[in-house]
């Protein structure tokens, strides 16, 4: 049999240890040997310039030549990582085979985060690839709780019922198990704890013709309740796998006539499975659209490539991310300790109009541990690089609230990396660095030591 390539297609920035368990993963399931050595991302330089391609090195199997990763934009609801087997790079008519869902988040932390938020993704997907392979990945951070919540259970049982294998946790196998029955969803939910006074409960009802399920779809006056959009779809796309072919009705969802537009994701799920929302109407005009995109034009091409050229090329890395578009990470102490981080510097004063008290976070913290410097990066598309600017002022309560208290003997620099245009030069001193659509890798005029050494490295690594 003929090696082909592997293609990762991801909206995500690429982890090492996330990687790692992917071509782990793709190996056993084909039953192939394969070594997997420290891996690392390479991105792939022609002529000095970024091809906008990353590379795979590490990993060694007969039936995979090389291993790609390559930025894309999803059409509304985008699994992370897309994995394609084949020798060329992915054009938007190729077949997947597997749709890779990452998340750090465990019961412990949230019940509706860590299962329903991104559980509407699997059932979206299945819109465009039917016979695609499932797998939520948990990529955990924190201590998997012990007992799990009844949320957390009949969460993943639905996924389980739909083809969706787990991994990345322990799980009972006496307990998580597809539901066999339309009854065995109804009575599990019916009998679950009861959501606090003043909530809409999620509740589910079977008549000779219909089913309802009651659930609040509406928040700050838009359709985007997401864990009930993830919960309310994976109930009925289970439904409708174990056989209901009646009408499936949401009912006490807060929703007008105005909240309904068809590029939606609740809404195109429910166009897809027949799901009525009570008193309103859903057009049943198709959505043509593709499932993705390649991106070349968001701000993360830019802090994701100097994220992963200082890991991989100096011995600096990154204690927090939040990449536009990306799950937001924890903030990681001198000690290895992971914290997620707080929305407010007080929050009783921001709920009482204090609008201040919110903390903002930068796109991007990484630590050079050489020269004792923490570097505070702030993404921006090339036109917005005054924005951008502006917004490295707003970067003290995080300072003074973690970077301070966990650093205390490291010298804090702020910058600005952009993305974008033509241009080949960068006037601006608070901007580090340039990645422009050329691919050429722009250094600023006060450019932090960090990013210098890790652009000459990759520049040599390419040259030699």
């Amino acid at each position: 049999m003929e090696s082909k390539n592997l293609w990762i297609l991801t909206e995500e920035r690429p982890k090492q240890e996330v990687i790692t368990i992917i071509l782990d993963k793709f190996a056993r399931d084909n039953q192939w040997a394969c070594f997997i050595d420290t891996i690392r991302i390479l991105p792939i330089l022609e002529n000095n310039k970024f091809s906008f391609l990353y590379e795979v090195i590490g990993f060694y199997c007969k039936k995979i030549g090389r291993v790609f990763i390559k930025s894309v934009s999803g059409s509304s609801s985008f699994v992370d990582f897309l994995i394609f087997y084949q020798e060329k790079q992915p054009e938007i008519n190729d077949m997947p085979l597997y749709a890779i869902e990452e998340t750090k988040t465990d019961d412990s932390e949230s019940r509706n985060t860590g299962i329903y938020q991104r559980c509407s993704k699997f059932v979206f997907i299945s819109y465009y690839y039917p016979d695609i392979r499932k797998i939520m990945l948990y990529n955990l951070k924190v201590k998997q709780k012990e007992k799990s919540t009844d949320t957390y259970i009949f969460g993943t049982r639905l996924l389980l019922t739909l083809g969706v294998e787990i991994l990345g946790k322990e799980l009972d196998k006496n307990i998580f198990k597809p539901f066999n029955s339309i009854d065995e969803i109804i009575e599990f939910k019916k009998n679950m704890r009861k959501a606090p006074k003043g909530n809409v409960p999620i509740l589910i009802d079977k008549k000779d013709d219909q089913i309802t399920i009651s659930g609040r779809l509406i928040k700050n006056n838009r359709l985007s309740h997401d864990p009930n959009i993830g919960a309310l779809s994976l109930i009925s796309a289970s439904l409708r796998k174990l056989g209901w072919k009646k009408r499936i009705v949401i009912i006490n969802h807060g929703l007008g006539q105005n909240h309904i537009y068809s590029e939606n994701k609740f809404i195109r799920i429910a166009k897809k499975l027949s799901i009525e929302i009570d008193g309103l109407n859903i057009s049943s005009e198709k959505n043509e659209d593709n499932y993705w995109k390649y991106e070349t034009e968001g701000e993360k091409l830019g802090t994701i490539f100097i994220h992963i050229v200082v890991e991989n090329f100096t011995e600096g890395y990154s204690i927090f991310e939040n990449h536009a578009g990306c799950e937001k990470g924890y903030f990681i102490t001198k000690e290895g300790s992971y914290i997620p981080l707080k929305k407010y510097s007080d929050r009783k004063a921001y709920k009482n109009g204090d609008k201040k008290r919110i903390i903002t976070i930068p796109d991007l913290i990484l630590i050079d541990f050489g020269r004792s410097e923490i570097i505070n990066i702030e993404g921006k598309k090339y036109q917005f690089c005054q924005k951008g600017i502006e917004e490295l002022e707003k970067f003290i309560d995080i300072e003074e609230h973690y970077i301070k208290k966990h650093y205390s003997e490291f010298k804090i620099l702020r910058t600005v990396v952009l993305y974008g245009s033509k241009e080949n030069k960068i006037v601006e001193i608070e901007v580090g660095f340039l990645l422009n659509k050329n691919g050429d890798l722009i250094l600023g005029i006060k450019a932090p030591e960090l990013f210098k050494e890790a652009i000459k490295n990759l520049i040599d690594f390419w040259s030699s």
